[in-house]
């Protein structure tokens, strides 16, 4: 089935180079020139993912990918003409599965949809866990601190058994974790690990994704057990940790 892309820019120049160009990649792409025309797209076809401009006027980028966020699966990449990190951050915080700055190489955005793409398909083919709660047979489940992940269900699970959100790199890198207790890992082999090579080593985005993580997982965000920091060589996940005192 031919994926849906959705780009969302306020100018039309950029809309119609990402639509003629995904579209001759064998892509079916919609354009929106803000949160409004989005909405109204997403409502008759859903899309496994946005393309979205940072600042546009009215609703920017950061509004509409924590809408998308809350909402929906669907995988986002945010532009942005602006060199400062911080909106990088901002994305990231917000959930974010990658980032690029304007100008583009329209190749290289490609390469990111389609790495992107993969990692939103492995999550929304998933398995979904079983309606009373009770786990499958072949089921896979690490407690992580406060939660449980479930590795064949692709699910990050709190006390209660309600499903917390997580994006597709959020999933990948507690898979990384949950696949190596004890060992420490240091940004590069995360990255490379949780199959997101195309990614700057800016790389504090694993930091940032390691932050959101922490505050799901964590009895103590402020004071992590469960993805410790190893200074100066990386994170590492210590099973059995994380408990209340």
């Amino acid at each position: 089935m031919t994926q849906h892309l959705i780009v969302v820019d306020d100018e039309a120049e950029i809309r119609e180079l990402l639509q003629d160009y995904l579209s001759g990649h064998g892509f079916e792409v919609s354009t929106a020139d803000g949160g409004a025309a989005m909405r109204a797209i997403l409502a008759e076809k859903p899309a496994q993912l946005a393309i979205l401009d940072l600042r546009m006027p009215g609703e920017d980028g950061f509004a509409l990918a924590r809408w998308l966020r809350q909402t929906t699966r669907i995988g986002i990449i945010m532009l942005t003409a602006s060199s400062d990190n911080i909106d990088r951050i901002v994305g990231l915080e917000l959930g974010a599965d990658d980032y690029m700055s304007k100008p583009f190489d329209p190749r290289e955005l490609l390469a990111r949809v389609r790495s992107v793409l993969r990692r939103v398909e492995e999550v929304t083919a998933a398995p979904q866990p079983a309606v009373d709660g009770t786990p499958d047979a072949t089921d896979s489940r690490v407690p992580m601190g406060r939660c449980v992940l479930d590795l064949e269900a692709r699910r990050l699970l709190d006390s209660d058994g309600a499903e917390l959100p997580l994006t597709a790199m959020e999933f990948d890198l507690l898979r990384v974790f949950a696949e190596r207790p004890g060992r420490t890992l240091s940004r590069d082999q995360l990255l490379d690990l949780a199959h997101n090579k195309d990614m700057e080593a800016f790389d504090r985005s694993i930091d940032l994704r390691i932050m959101r993580l922490r505050r799901k997982i964590e009895w103590d965000p402020g004071q992590p057990e469960v993805l410790k920091t190893v200074r100066g060589l990386g994170y590492v996940f210590t099973p059995g940790k994380g408990s209340p005192a």
